[in-house]
């Protein structure tokens, strides 16, 4: 696996996976979707996205080839 999320889209999926786990914990939302929040979580812990590798976008920065 290579990694294709960079650095602010992992923060984004980050946040974004334990807020809707949070609120769905919380009862504001209910938990199943609640629990949709562990892919973004996933996929920004891994550094890598299944749906970014199908669609061949990378949103990490170049890095130099040696």
């Amino acid at each position: 696996m290579k990694a294709n999320v960079g650095g602010i889209d992992k923060v984004l999926r980050i946040v974004a996976g334990v807020v809707l786990l949070g609120l769905g914990f919380a009862g504001i939302l209910p938990l199943w979707v609640g629990l949709i929040g562990i892919v973004p979580l996933a996929t920004g812990l891994l550094g890598w996205c299944p749906a970014y590798t199908l669609l061949g976008f990378n949103s990490c920065p170049m890095q130099d080839k040696k």
